[in-house]
């Protein structure tokens, strides 16, 4: 795929960037060096190469879910101007 400045235009107006002409050059040819890149990528032959989210095995990386301060209702509405139940009270805001 070949980039045109009408591209990098479009981006730009998207990305709400003002762009001078020689910028807008400079970035055609950037964008299309990495898009050139991206196209080399996928002659690659990546048959039989198991996918991997990362190169090392470190284990999940996400903690236990587990509840490591209780809370102090009491505590948690000291300040609240309007309270029922254990709960914040709020005025109703949809009909």
């Amino acid at each position: 795929m070949k980039i045109t400045v009408e591209d990098v235009r479009h981006v730009a107006a998207l990305a709400r960037l003002e762009l001078t002409a020689a910028e807008e050059t400079t970035l055609v040819a950037e964008l299309g060096a990495i898009l050139s890149y991206v196209d080399a990528l996928t002659d690659l032959d990546t048959e039989g190469v198991p996918a991997t989210a990362n190169a090392l095995d470190v284990g999940p990386a996400f903690r236990d879910d587990e509840v490591r301060n209780g809370a102090a209702v009491d505590a948690l509405l000291e300040n609240a101007p309007d309270r029922w139940q254990g709960f914040f009270r709020v005025p109703k805001i949809i009909e």
